[in-house]
């Protein structure tokens, strides 16, 4: 299958590996990636948040790094684009409160194109009142605000048509490799070059 144009909404403070991580893994196997944040032009960052488990009741929190954008919010028709991919992170927090952010995620659901979200970006979903009778997943104190927007809860990866979600960036592997198979994405495993002794 030939490149697919991608959105990926950022924002201040969104998950450092939940928005690296997928913006490198889709653009190395192809993909056009368009990083966009509102308020916000190419070449301008988000600053990251890392979030690990170290066995407290919820995650910490530390400084992560300056992830760059890389296109105009502004200039964004997601008619343009294939699919939609909503990273977590404290970023989804207030980027809900932005009405062209949930207009954007409407339209990936009303045109039932591929959407990846990862642990907090479920409060974007919720927000745009687009989970009545989906399944999905998100970071577990999130099942509240699935069930609120009349979602079903599920634990660990999951795929309900073409809604891939994950509940934290532990989920990467699974999460990425189901999103791909959802674009359907094909990645030829070559065997390794072996250099010369």
């Amino acid at each position: 299958m030939p490149a697919q144009q991608l959105l990926l909404l950022a924002g201040d403070y969104v998950e450092d590996y939940e928005v690296m991580v997928p913006y490198q893994a889709l653009e190395m196997v192809g993909h056009d990636v368009h990083a966009v944040c509102p308020e916000k032009e190419a070449g301008e960052t988000c600053p990251t948040a890392i979030h690990d488990f170290e066995g407290d009741q919820t995650y910490t929190e530390k400084p992560g790094h300056q992830f760059e954008l890389t296109h105009d919010f502004d200039a964004v028709d997601p008619a343009e684009y294939d699919a939609l991919v909503v990273p977590g992170g404290r970023a989804p927090e207030y980027l809900r409160t932005y009405d062209a952010v949930l207009e954007h995620v409407r339209h990936f659901f009303a045109e039932d194109k591929p959407v990846a979200c990862l642990c907090h970006g479920v409060q974007l979903l919720a927000a745009a009142d687009v989970l009545d009778g989906r399944t999905c997943t998100g970071y577990p104190a999130l099942e509240t605000d699935v069930r609120t927007a009349g979602g079903d809860w599920a634990e660990g990866v999951t795929r309900d048509g073409n809604l891939v979600t994950g509940q934290a960036w532990p989920d990467h592997p699974e999460w990425l490799a189901t999103f791909l198979e959802c674009l359907g994405t094909d990645i030829d495993h070559a065997e390794p070059v072996a250099a010369d002794d």
